[in-house]
């Protein structure tokens, strides 16, 4: 079962899609895992080539509930996206957060972020910070915000937002405090503190996010004392996994290491 929902966000409401499990539905008895997914820089919920509905579905189909969300401005959401900083971002994935947990049928040991591009490092840095985040699952992540944004809406339009306070980045005013606050986004240095396990995903044809970004995550993510790392490097991938063959790629790993971190096949219809 899939349904639109609003979850309240400070002063504006974000838009999100819930994915029930068949298993679930109208079953008090059964408490499923969950995954909570992040999208990227000036993305939502549906993803490019609808990447976020088809993989909440094929989770939802293994007996995995899905929570996808719009971070304030895309989407559905309201309000200005990068009016507020990184850390609205952060801000408003633990909103979503709250909201999930208040959901009787939802395993609370079993809830897992999955983040894209710009929502890898927002869910790296969220599960860093937040002990209820059990296991971690990013897709092309970005490894340092700053750079990696700045680099990705050019030199001027960076200029711009430092010389007159914002610049329109396809059709988005970045205000200059957006860019400041990247500046403190540290989520290679700060994943260290993430104790569950993580599964790093990313395409070799990725020419938004190189792929060394992956092997910069594994070499933290391997230097803590909890919690295990695995990665795969998606071939012929790009940063969306556009193609139809690193798409089932990325998410058969995907299922399949969810399954064994959630144990759905137990629960699975």
């Amino acid at each position: 079962m899939e349904r639109t929902i609003h979850i309240p966000s400070g002063d504006i409401s974000l838009a999100a899609t819930w994915h029930e499990p068949e298993n679930v539905t109208g079953n008090k008895n059964v408490k499923s895992p969950l995954v909570i997914i992040c999208h990227g820089f000036i993305g939502s919920r549906i993803g490019v080539n609808r990447l976020f509905v088809k993989s909440a579905r094929e989770l939802a189909s293994h007996g995995i509930a899905v929570l996808r969300f719009d971070y304030g401005g895309c989407g559905e959401s309201d309000g200005d996206y990068g009016a507020g900083g990184f850390d609205v971002l952060l801000k408003q994935t633990r909103d979503v957060l709250d909201f999930a947990f208040a959901k009787e049928q939802i395993d609370l040991e079993r809830v897992s972020l999955l983040g894209h591009s710009l929502g890898g490092a927002v869910a790296a840095l969220t599960a860093s910070q937040d002990k209820r985040i059990h296991s971690l699952v990013t897709w092309a992540a970005v490894a340092r915000p700053y750079d990696d944004i700045v680099r990705i809406v050019g030199a001027q339009e960076y200029e711009d937002a430092l010389s007159i306070g914002y610049t329109d980045h396809c059709g988005y005013l970045l205000q200059d405090r957006f860019f400041g606050s990247l500046k403190g986004a540290h989520p290679l240095r700060q994943v260290k503190q993430f104790e569950g396990d993580a599964l790093l995903l990313h395409g070799n044809r990725d020419e938004v996010i190189a792929v060394d970004s992956l092997f910069h995550y594994e070499h933290e993510l391997r230097l803590r004392r909890r919690g295990r790392c695995e990665t795969e490097v998606v071939v012929g991938g790009d940063h969306t996994f556009s193609s139809a063959e690193s798409y089932n790629r990325l998410i058969a790993s995907t299922v399949s290491w969810l399954g064994r971190q959630m144990e759905v096949e137990k629960f699975a219809v």
